[in-house]
């Protein structure tokens, strides 16, 4: 058994942030390789809502981000997860699970109304999330998006995600974004 600590990101955390979700992602064919910038944009833009890092004695393992996100039908205070991300070789050993449930009691210390993200759907069910008809995120199938209410009511519309979201480098590099 891993001894495991889940904690908030400071600062000095940023860089090994970026290196180990670069190589949480890597091989990944459905990742276009771009997580580590997305979490960079949203830490500039201010809304990076919640980041925690799992620690493995004094080693960063994993990590876990939160981001608010717009309901087309005006639902107010949901949250997109992700990216979240596990070096490879501590992959499947629950630190996953650990960021995503400290991250939803976050969340609910927010007073937050639900969580969305895009995902496999073999990994998120297990945590409460669910696919609800009517709730979708342009490009992402049915099958992939899932959403945890937090308080029993579900909302209908377009999820549209942060523009950090669409990032394609280094925030240096991206002359056309508008934060």
């Amino acid at each position: 058994m891993l001894n495991i600590t889940i904690r908030e990101e400071k600062p000095t955390d940023v860089e090994e942030i970026r290196e180990l979700t670069a190589k949480a992602f890597a091989d990944k064919d459905y990742s276009n390789q771009t997580e580590h910038f997305v979490i960079d944009a949203l830490r500039a833009a201010g809304v990076l809502s919640i980041s925690l890092v799992a620690l493995l004695d004094d080693q960063i393992v994993g990590h876990n981000a939160f981001s608010p996100i717009e309901i087309s039908d005006g639902t107010k205070n949901w949250y997109a997860m992700g990216p979240l991300s596990v070096l490879p070789q501590y992959q499947r050993l629950g630190i996953g699970g650990m960021l995503i449930r400290e991250g939803l009691a976050k969340l609910k210390a927010l007073n937050a109304g639900g969580c969305y993200l895009v995902g496999d759907s073999r990994y998120y069910p297990r945590f409460g999330f669910e696919n609800v008809e009517g709730l979708y995120c342009e490009g992402a199938s049915a099958e992939v998006s899932f959403a945890l209410s937090f308080t029993g009511s579900m909302p209908q519309g377009k999820v549209s995600y942060h523009p950090a979201f669409f990032v394609s480098g280094p925030m240096h590099e991206q002359t056309d974004q508008k934060f």
